[in-house]
């Protein structure tokens, strides 16, 4: 998961939690933020060592001469993910590494917020009247528009504790996983959406891995984060660790994104 501002001061603040059994130990903090979920862990680091950089100078570019464009935050979004997607394949087939990982983007420009997705990881803003506002839609196996796809593929999914991609994947799409992108029943591409901040007027962002959302709607999220936004994180390590003691197994990563100019409520 990460954010990327388009301006020097950034009009949020950000806190970042995380509880990862597999003990992914570093989490990179400043500009251009990014934290990966990984189900093995090369991928998640191999996204989060190489997709930032890119992105920061495909966007810059873009920014310089914005006007002539033909590209968007969209499509420079969209061909970076991609991208990335091919690098790992090639270096991860030739040391038969089956890794792979989400991805959550989200990028602040502006009075637009653009969200890329790929893969169970998930976004979700709270709004001006306190309403959990989707940001992303999780790509799971068992969505009727995946699994026609999957099953054009060749492919099928069963059930062994959640619904998984031939019998072993519990998402339909991600970064890595060449097994699977070999059969083509796993793929890559993002679901991005756009959202206008002066419509929505944000009070604050959550961007979290499955094991969140395994534990909390996306309701008793926005309920819960609210009314612990003055902690040190903004409610990211309270709602981690409920999420664990509600028995969640996976790993669980938050990152909560206070929008500055959100009007608090009162406290009387």
């Amino acid at each position: 998961m990460g954010i990327w501002f388009k301006k020097e001061e950034p009009e949020v603040h950000q806190g970042v939690e995380m509880f990862q059994q597999s003990d992914l130990d570093s989490v990179i903090q400043r500009f251009p933020d990014a934290l990966w979920k990984p189900y093995l862990e090369s991928a998640a680091e191999y996204v989060k060592s190489r997709l930032p950089e890119v992105l920061k100078q495909h966007l810059q570019d873009y920014e310089k001469d914005k006007e002539n464009s033909v590209m968007s935050y969209q499509t420079i979004l969209e061909q970076q993910i991609l991208s990335i997607d091919r690098e790992m394949l090639e270096k991860l087939t030739v040391s038969y590494d089956e890794a792979g990982t989400t991805c959550l983007i989200a990028l602040l420009s502006d009075k637009e917020l653009t969200v890329a997705n790929v893969g169970d990881s998930r976004g979700v803003l709270c709004d001006k009247d306190g309403n959990a506002i989707p940001l992303s839609h999780d790509h799971k196996p068992y969505q009727l528009k995946e699994r026609k796809r999957i099953k054009r593929a060749g492919g099928f999914i069963s059930f062994n504790g959640s619904w998984r991609v031939q019998g072993i994947l519990a998402m339909s799409r991600s970064l890595g996983d060449y097994p699977l992108k070999n059969l083509n029943v796993v793929i890559p591409d993002p679901d991005i959406l756009t959202f206008d901040l002066d419509k929505l007027q944000p009070e604050f962002m959550i961007l979290a891995s499955d094991g969140l959302w395994d534990a909390f709607s996306n309701e008793e999220a926005v309920r819960f984060i609210k009314e612990r936004l003055d902690e040190p994180h903004f409610g990211a390590k309270s709602i981690v660790l409920q999420s664990f003691y509600r028995g969640c197994p996976d790993n669980i990563t938050v990152m909560v994104v206070k929008f500055r100019n959100s009007s608090k409520t009162d406290e009387q």
